[in-house]
């Protein structure tokens, strides 16, 4: 098969990702005429995902490399602790890695990816949601429909952790919902398919009458303004044009969050009717989350706060015990009681923090 330029192929899974991937790029042959690239949630930790793919995959599998070109048939892995992102300035994409704030508390995230796919390739790029926790993926999903794209979604009795694709499935007009094992195949036939006139691109073949005809790529605001964030380009006055204030600070830098307008990340914008959007919260510095990403990264905070502050309280009643020592060798009884008073106060308020949390981490 000859390369599709443009075409690209965007894929995101977290928990059970790694045998869904298996599964699905095992079964793309080593002619697959467009690039894939692929976001895992990995964090910072050092990855061996590329070496594990390639033992059943026939295309080449790396982890993509900054500003390098989408050309040839390969499958690309976001790197450790930066975000994967594409742009393309003429026919050919290539790739950017960024090292924009975090979004859904993960870098890099599935999100950038799906955003910055649909404003270069329009209908020419397919996201496909497998496997995981929670729900990133689902406003980049609706990115790739808002810019004609296609939503292809792993079958959440399929797949190892559900919620990344039914979130997927409730939030995005999605096209195919597909068992694993078919979904290199519904891969291999959008990828040959020829796109809609309107998206072909005037530096390819065409007549000068219908390179003239033909529209420039529409890109939504709110997936412009994202991007920009995403890497790390973004300001205020850009969140002020797609969000409005909430009253919620960030729980990564404390800055205040803004709420991404229903009518920018909601299902409307792709054509789903599916119910209400879940809200989506940004901070100016970039940072990103879903509702259900914020809530879990709120759980992370308290429980980090009450630690803190069992610590401290074990720090005072040590203190204390040791005030009341000194104050007793130095012939003040009065004192000493009181110190040590104030150590068996610690000592049970520090009980009462550390019961109530594991009974909330039991429950």
């Amino acid at each position: 098969m000859t390369p599709a330029t443009d075409k690209v192929i965007v894929i995101g899974a977290s928990a059970g990702g790694l045998d869904a991937l298996k599964r699905v790029l095992g079964k793309l042959p080593a002619d697959f005429p467009a690039p894939v690239l692929v976001v895992m949630h990995i964090g910072a930790r050092e990855s061996i995902l590329p070496a594990l793919l390639r033992k059943v995959c026939a295309l080449q599998v790396r982890h993509a490399r900054d500003g390098e070109l989408l050309a040839q048939p390969m499958i690309l892995v976001a790197p450790p602790d930066r975000h994967m992102m594409v742009a393309r300035d003429g026919p050919i994409g290539c790739v950017r890695l960024t090292y924009g704030a975090m979004e859904n508390y993960t870098r890099p995230a599935i999100d950038p990816l799906f955003r910055s796919a649909a404003a270069a390739y329009g209908a020419g790029a397919t996201g496909v949601i497998l496997t995981g926790y929670l729900d990133d993926g689902t406003a980049g999903l609706q990115a790739i429909k808002a810019c004609g794209g296609t939503a292809v979604v792993q079958d959440p009795s399929d797949a190892f952790a559900e919620s990344m694709p039914s979130s997927a499935l409730e939030r995005v007009a999605v096209d195919y919902v597909l068992k694993l094992d078919d979904i290199g195949d519904m891969l291999l036939t959008l990828a040959g398919a020829p796109l809609p006139p309107s998206e072909l691109d005037a530096t390819q073949d065409l007549s000068k009458e219908a390179a003239m005809e033909s529209k420039p790529r529409e890109v939504p605001e709110w997936i412009a303004v994202e991007n920009r964030y995403a890497g790390g380009e973004g300001e205020l006055r850009d969140l002020e044009r797609i969000a409005r204030p909430s009253t919620f600070t960030c729980p990564e830098c404390h800055g205040a969050l803004w709420e991404v307008r229903e009518r920018v990340a909601g299902a409307a914008s792709s054509g789903n009717a599916n119910g209400k959007p879940r809200p989506r919260y940004r901070c100016h510095t970039g940072h990103s989350f879903t509702a259900l990403a914020l809530e879990h990264t709120q759980d992370r905070v308290v429980e980090e706060a009450v630690w803190s502050a069992i610590r401290a309280l074990h720090e005072k009643e040590e203190l204390a015990r040791r005030l009341a020592e000194h104050a007793h060798s130095n012939g003040l009884p009065g004192a000493a009681a009181d110190y040590q008073a104030r150590a068996e106060s610690a000592r049970r308020s520090a009980a009462v923090l550390r019961n109530n949390l594991v009974r909330g981490a039991g429950g």
